[in-house]
């Protein structure tokens, strides 16, 4: 295995400590100016694509002027084609998914590395205990990447590019059609309360990779799926990993 690539899989409560930094502090949503995506027209029917109205929720709370602001996902299944979360924001923002976030079966539909992605924002809370549904059953037989040098490529769940003192708590991931979070140049990060799942023989289903990251805590995880727990790329330093649970 090359030595700029390390795989961690964690069995035990406590298992690796780089380095230790302060916990990133974020906007909460009590007090909040809300933006529930309803009222932007998404429908949690199961069907009707979500992306445009849950990306214009996005942009009206990144660029509330007025204090803190909270993108809100309610109880329901809110079928999503793709979608790109950019900031700067002007002030702390929250995005709460109570409810399902579902992708396309057909990967195709999906033209970026991530399904779901977060760049360029500061003071990110991504909460709420809802469920990113990759229907990645569809795509695995896809996935040929270790004997096929021009295999295709599938999209993460999640990811995060540039962001910073922002955290993720409280958030269920299952049957990426890759990998599950993906985190690239993010810095002063926390991950807790997140449990990942797919089938022990899906294919390339990594529950974290980290890369060009500083300053992050990881604990409270649990990972089961079919291929690295943990993955942590060059160029990331100041990593406490505690409390994450592999099961396979």
């Amino acid at each position: 295995m090359a030595s700029r690539f390390l795989v961690l899989c964690v069995s035990s409560l406590f298992f690796f400590l780089l380095a230790v930094s302060s916990a990133p502090t974020s906007g909460y949503y009590k007090g909040d100016k809300v933006f529930d995506v309803r009222n932007y027209g998404a429908r949690g029917d199961g069907k009707t694509d979500n992306a445009i109205a849950i990306a214009k929720a996005w942009n009206d709370a990144c660029q509330w002027s007025g204090g803190s602001s909270t993108v809100y996902i309610p109880l329901g299944t809110f079928y999503l084609s793709q979608v790109t979360f950019t900031g700067p924001c002007k002030s702390y923002i929250t995005f709460i998914i109570t409810g399902t976030l579902t992708a396309p079966r057909d990967p195709d539909v999906i033209k970026q590395e991530a399904w779901i992605e977060f760049r360029y924002v500061d003071n990110l809370t991504v909460t709420g205990g809802g469920l990113l549904d990759g229907q990645g059953d569809y795509s695995w037989s896809l996935n040929d990447c270790n004997k096929n040098p021009k295999c295709r490529t599938l999209a993460i769940n999640i990811g995060f590019a540039f962001v910073r003192s922002s955290r993720i708590n409280g958030l269920n991931s299952i049957n990426s059609k890759m990998g599950h979070f993906n985190l690239f140049a993010v810095e002063d990060f926390n991950i807790t309360g997140v449990t990942i799942t797919a089938p022990g023989d899906s294919p390339n289903t990594d529950g974290i990779k980290i890369g060009r990251s500083k300053d992050m805590h990881l604990y409270n995880v649990t990972i089961a799926t079919g291929d690295d727990c943990i993955a942590i790329l060059d160029g990331t330093t100041n990593l406490d990993i505690s409390d994450v649970r592999y099961i396979n």
